[in-house]
């Protein structure tokens, strides 16, 4: 729909994830002129607050989790906040948030955008009182934040319930990731340099790594957690949208049709896992940047068969990949926070200079998307020196830095570029309902394969990179994991 909402609705407006990313979001957005002058931001949750309440509440957030040396109008965007308290389990009270929202335009620059980050149990009801209550209709769209279902069969049942309030062209489901900016350089990268795509393919790629690394616990996520873990947590979301970005074929364009095509039929093509393709782990007490951190069952408080690492091997049934392994890797209380993906080239087909006592090792492309934003491609070199006793090579990084290389440039929050889509109404870099159900059904699979085979958690310490298992995962195929 082609409207710029005037009015954004928050769900959750009291939770963790609204003081640390969708305040400071907002804020700084309305801030740099962003949103539309007049737009209208209605909190809602179970808390009970007054709007001047809300708003001292909003306040205290943006102090703590603004970004640091960021020009802000606090004031301004704090005016611009109303609150409405609403338990959205039962229908009594959409009532009076549908009051406090009041008319909902029909104009371009008219209507209402709604932002959903609640339990997932309560995404049903919601949607039934909204659109009992004027609040589906016309002008609006919604933003879902996952989880979205624990399985394909929840995440169907969560998507009907949705989509018999919203056509698809008004649901956006929101993967935080795909707001990062190295993630979406990612796109520019292959699609914006003739050097690439030529050798993007089976024929000049060996393999594949995505590593998706946390030093946390499992802090505040608790109950969540213990009943998701890594594989729902991350594989299924986030890493298979990095995985679907790499593996994509070109676009027509840059939109958001043509972009999610061609994702989903990455996502159809990725072969059924096998067991000795995949390990998990759960980490047992050690030592994070030289302070002591409890096991799993410690932080838990009782044992768990729960995995907080796991490790895949993964193939995409196409042309284009055919026999390219991709490696995917993501734990808690691994080492260091990183995120990344590693391109591995093959090998020169034959090396002049092995007469000479040179050894040649593949170009490798490195894309950190977090915490360090960079690109780096290493190229074999000559090291200097007039060669008596032989010519000798050695790789050379060619090292991008983002905030280097664009130094001046606002470095947003991931859920700024979100929100805005959200309010403006572009749906690129959003998930379409095709591409959560294939890779519902790749992960409904490998948790089978799991239960089938009887594969359970291998112990890790804290602080290490996960079992052994892993490790060995990749070795037999002559691959090392990238540290």
């Amino acid at each position: 729909m082609t409207f710029s909402a005037n009015k954004l609705l928050l769900f959750g407006a009291t939770g963790d994830l609204s003081q640390r990313m969708l305040l400071p979001s907002l804020c700084g957005l309305m801030s740099d002129g962003l949103l539309p002058e007049n737009i209208d931001i209605i909190g809602t949750a179970r808390s009970e607050h007054s709007d001047e309440s809300f708003r001292n509440f909003a306040a205290d957030a943006l102090a703590k989790f603004l970004p640091a040396g960021r020009e802000v109008k606090v004031d301004s965007f704090l005016k611009r906040l109303r609150y409405q308290d609403l338990d959205a389990s039962t229908p009594e009270g959409f009532d009076g948030l549908a009051k406090c929202v009041g008319p909902i335009g029909a104009g371009e620059d008219e209507g209402l955008s709604i932002f959903l980050s609640t339990a997932p149990f309560l995404f049903e009801p919601t949607i039934k009182g909204l659109a009992a209550n004027g609040l589906a209709t016309g002008n609006v769209r919604i933003g879902l934040e996952k989880p979205l279902g624990t399985d394909l069969a929840t995440s169907c049942q969560i998507n009907d319930a949705v989509a018999a309030a919203f056509h698809e062209s008004r649901i956006y489901r929101i993967d935080h990731y795909l707001g990062k900016e190295t993630v979406q350089n990612l796109l520019a990268l292959r699609f914006a340099n003739i050097m690439f795509e030529p050798l993007w393919n089976a024929a000049h790629i060996d393999h594949v790594q995505i590593t998706v690394a946390e030093t946390v616990g499992l802090e505040s996520r608790v109950g969540y957690y213990d009943t998701s873990g890594a594989l729902r947590d991350m594989v299924q979301n986030h890493m298979l949208q990095l995985l679907a970005l790499v593996a994509m074929e070109p676009p027509t364009s840059f939109d958001a049709t043509a972009v999610r095509d061609e994702k989903v039929k990455v996502l159809r093509a990725l072969r059924p896992v096998q067991p000795n393709e995949t390990v998990t782990g759960q980490y047992k007490a050690g030592a994070i940047n030289g302070e002591a951190v409890p096991g799993y069952d410690e932080e838990l408080g009782k044992g768990s068969g729960t995995e907080t690492f796991v490790a895949i091997k993964a193939h995409i049934d196409n042309w284009r990949w055919k026999g390219v392994p991709f490696y995917l890797r993501t734990g808690k209380r691994m080492p260091e926070r990183t995120t990344e993906i590693i391109v591995k080239f093959r090998c020169v087909p034959h090396s002049i200079f092995a007469d000479k006592g040179a050894k040649t090792l593949p170009n490798t492309l490195v894309i950190g998307i977090q915490p360090r934003e960079n690109i780096q491609l290493s190229l074999m070199a000559k090291v200097p020196g007039l060669d008596r006793e032989g010519i000798r090579l050695r790789q050379v990084p060619l090292d991008i830095a983002m905030p280097d290389a664009f130094a001046g440039a606002d470095r947003r929050i991931a859920y700024e570029r979100l929100l805005l889509d959200l309010v403006e109404g572009d749906q690129t870099l959003f998930v379409r309902r095709d591409e959560v159900e294939a890779q519902w059904h790749w992960i409904d699979a490998i948790r089978a394969t799991w239960a089938a085979e009887g594969i359970e958690p291998k112990s890790y310490t804290a602080g290490s990179w996960g079992p052994s298992a892993a490790i060995a995962l990749a070795e037999r195929d002559g691959v090392t994991w990238h540290e």
